[in-house]
């Protein structure tokens, strides 16, 4: 099965490609004009990204294009409740993968907050999202529960993040199969992004997205809210 089997709703985009490397480059490519974009239309341009081992050679590569960086803004979609120091945070491995070289110049908005507890922690947050202007390009994973983002299907806070007119910014989520809390931006920050990029690799991932497709029910696959215009799917093998 390939991504050009499956019937998705007018308007998404898909892009197939034989090899991850070569859907990296690609999809680096892409963000990176989106980027300029923005900045000739505003003078500053905001990116928002996933964590996990997924996006790494997108983060490369997209590290090596030419942009001014100084004008961009970078943040997460989510966030495991550790400090930035250990090995599982999405911030470091932005820091470590993304903002290198040139890119260095860009500004990170983190989410994590050390705190009493995790709801204290997506307080803080939320606060610091004060700060975050509206998402030029947002680039989302997909875990094989249909997860996005850290919106995880039986989390507590999910109905509440998944509302269209979600108050909040941040909510704190569990993820039923990891031992880490989570922070999540909410459906409304996300969806107004004004390219939302789904990226994902392997054949059981298209496998989750199909039944998406089949469920379009958001909180037993919270994906499919996602699933319409304007959004661009990224895939290979």
């Amino acid at each position: 099965m390939a991504i050009s089997d499956l019937q998705f709703p007018a308007g998404v985009v898909t892009h197939g490609f034989e090899r991850a490397q070569h859907l990296a480059s690609a999809l680096a490519e892409r963000v990176a004009a989106a980027l300029r974009e923005a900045i000739a239309e505003n003078g500053q341009a905001t990116l928002v990204v996933s964590g996990g081992r997924s996006p790494i050679a997108f983060f490369q590569a997209l590290a090596m294009q030419a942009l001014p960086w100084s004008k961009v803004l970078v943040s997460l979609a989510d966030e495991r409740w550790v400090p930035v120091s250990h090995e599982d945070s999405n911030e470091a491995l932005v820091r470590r993968h993304l903002l290198q070289g040139p890119a260095a110049e860009a500004r990170l908005l983190g989410l994590y907050h050390s705190a009493g507890s995790l709801e204290q922690a997506a307080e803080l947050t939320e606060q610091a999202l004060r700060e975050l202007p509206p998402i030029d390009v947002l680039v989302l994973g997909m875990g094989t529960d249909g997860h996005t983002a850290s919106l995880f299907p039986g989390s507590p806070n999910l109905p509440q993040a998944l509302q269209a007119d979600c108050p909040r910014r941040c909510l704190p989520m569990l993820a039923p199969s990891v031992p880490h809390q989570r922070l999540t931006l909410t459906l409304p920050v996300l969806k107004a992004a004004r390219l939302q990029i789904l990226a994902i690799e392997g054949q059981s991932k298209l496998v989750v997205l199909e039944q998406a497709l089949q469920q379009r029910d958001p909180h037993h696959m919270p994906i499919s809210a996602f699933i319409g215009a304007p959004l661009n799917i990224y895939w290979c093998p």
